[in-house]
C-alpha cells in the first residue's frame, strides 16, 4: 500500500534576507526528515516549499520549540555552520523545571557534567565521568511557582550536546516537565509538551558581518 504524502503547512520566518532565515520552530516538527513515510514533514521540508534551497545550519529536538537557522545558499551554510562550530552563535532557551531551583536575584550558574550516549538505551544520553564529553550549562531562576513547586529558568548552552540541557537539568534533580526521555512519570505529566523553549538567537551576519540579535518568547 502506497502511503499519501504527508501534507506540510507553512512555517513562519522570523527573519529573512538572501543569505538566511531565522525559523520559528513549533514543538513536536523534525527539523529534518526521520525514517519512515510518516517522518517526512519536518521544518528543513516546509522551508524548501517556500524557499527553494534552503539548507539546515543546526536542530532543535522535535519535541523542543523555538528559533531555527538556515541558509539559503551553500556558502552561507558554510560561514553559519563554521560560527556554530567557533562557539559563535549566542543561544539562550527558556523551560519550567520540577521543583524550586535557585533564586531568582539574576545571578548565574553552571552545569558542569560530561554527556555520553547511553548506547544500550538509543538515543538516551546519559551522566558518564569516566568517557563523557565535556558539557556545559549556564542557567539562572527567572520565577518561582510555589503552589505547583517549578521553576521558570533561562538556559545558556555553552557546549552543544545532544539532550544537553534536559540531560543536566535531570542528572541535578530537575527535570524539564513534560519530558518524555528524561522525566519521571509524575513531571512528564505536569505538561502537554516539553517546556524546552528557544527563545534567542545572536550572531554576526554571514555577509554583512552585522550583529543580528532575535527573540522570540515561549509560550508556556
Amino acid at each position: 500500500m502506497t502511503l499519501p504524502e504527508p501534507v506540510a503547512v507553512g512555517v513562519e520566518a522570523l527573519y529573512e534576507d538572501d543569505d538566511l532565515l531565522v525559523l520559528c520552530k513549533p514543538s513536536g516538527l523534525l527539523c529534518v526528515p526521520g525514517r519512515g513515510p510518516d517522518k517526512q514533514d519536518c521544518l528543513s521540508a516546509r522551508a524548501q516549499q517556500r524557499w527553494p534551497g534552503a539548507l539546515i545550519v543546526h536542530r532543535l529536538d522535535q519535541a523542543t520549540s523555538g528559533l531555527v537557522l538556515m541558509a539559503r545558499h551553500i556558502d552561507a551554510q558554510r560561514r553559519l555552520s563554521h560560527a556554530f562550530a567557533e562557539r559563535q552563535v549566542h543561544k539562550r532557551y527558556q523551560a519550567v523545571v520540577q521543583g524550586l531551583l535557585g533564586t531568582a536575584d539574576g545571578n548565574w550558574s553552571e552545569i558542569d557534567l560530561p554527556i555520553a550516549a547511553d548506547w544500550e538505551r538509543r538515543p538516551l544520553r546519559v551522566i558518564d565521568h569516566a568517557v563523557g564529553k565535556p558539557s556545559l550549562t549556564r542557567w539562572r531562576a527567572l520565577a518561582h511557582d510555589a503552589a505547583a513547586q517549578t521553576t521558570r529558568i533561562e538556559l545558556e548552552p555553552i557546549t552543544g550536546r545532544t539532550h544537553q540541557l534536559r540531560v543536566h537539568l535531570a542528572a541535578i534533580g530537575h527535570p524539564i516537565l513534560g519530558d518524555a526521555l528524561y522525566a519521571d512519570a509524575a513531571t512528564l505529566a505536569q505538561a502537554p509538551r516539553l517546556l524546552l523553549h528557544a527563545s534567542h538567537l545572536a550572531f554576526a551576519h554571514p555577509t554583512t558581518r552585522e550583529q543580528v540579535a532575535l527573540e522570540w518568547a515561549a509560550d508556556f
